[in-house]
């Protein structure tokens, strides 16, 4: 099963709830996933957390038409607008939904409980103001597909050449990737979204899963510090890519909504 983000899971499946094209028990339901519970801190006229049916019903009634996902990182503040404050609660947390029509922002703070084994999961979900200004650094989906397979076959290549994916998973997971740019894709989002982005979404979710892997694998046959070097080098920008392509994907949505109004 390929990860998702929770911003990803509450930006998709909120979009679809905000469209009408899902219930929102069944919106919940997706966006909770394997969680034990998701509550909502912070919302405008409420002084206590709430649930996310409420929640997304109260931020539909002050002008939320969309969500947008971000998923930044040190140095890269991949979809955030500001303020500060905002920007620095995403980047602890790696990811964050920004609404549209209204200025305000959600992010996740997850808790565990419970004995190994059977550990429950809450998540607190805290909405925050956010600056209403371009998000940084997303690209189209277009842009991000044909980044994606370019960034993927220079790392592939990199790679190979440092016999550094050896012959265990990380060589599969980069056969997969490339043979998912072929594929139609995973139904990986919700309702409403075009198949391209779900082609999008699924190819950057298993670049990132070669990412991880090849990380996971120490040093590989990298044996000198240059091919230790020249591996990071290659891996870096592609991690990178993956994310930018994973914003496009959820964002897609969005972008098309704001396209069609102008």
């Amino acid at each position: 099963m390929l990860s998702e983000p929770r911003a990803g899971r509450l930006a998709a499946w909120g979009n679809a709830l905000l469209a009408g094209l899902v219930s929102p028990d069944d919106a919940v339901l997706a966006v909770v996933g394997e969680d034990a519970v998701h509550r909502v801190e912070g919302v405008p006229g409420e002084s206590a957390p709430v649930g996310l049916t409420l929640a997304l019903g109260r931020l539909r009634a002050l002008g939320v038409t969309g969500l947008r996902v971000a998923l930044p990182a040190p140095g890269h503040p991949l979809g955030l607008s500001g303020p500060p404050e905002f920007n620095a609660r995403a980047l602890e947390a790696e990811e964050a939904v920004v609404c549209h029509g209204a200025a305000l922002g959600l992010v996740p703070e997850v808790y565990e409980a419970g004995p190994a084994g059977d550990v429950h999961v809450e998540v607190v979900w805290h909405c925050l103001p956010v600056r209403e200004a371009p998000p940084a650094d997303v690209p189209s989906l277009g842009e991000a597909e044909r980044e994606l397979a370019e960034a993927l076959r220079e790392a592939t290549e990199v790679l190979t050449r440092l016999d550094v994916a050896g012959s265990g998973p990380v060589a599969e997971a980069a056969v997969e990737a490339y043979r998912a740019r072929a594929s139609r894709g995973q139904e990986v989002l919700a309702p409403g979204y075009p198949p391209r982005a779900a082609r999008v979404l699924e190819l950057a979710q298993r670049v990132g899963a070669l990412v991880s892997l090849a990380g996971a694998q120490g040093h590989g046959g990298a044996v000198s510090a240059s091919e230790m070097a020249a591996r990071g080098a290659a891996l870096r920008p592609v991690e990178r890519t993956a994310r930018r392509a994973q914003v496009a994907a959820y964002n897609s949505v969005v972008e098309e909504r704001e396209r069609g109004a102008r």
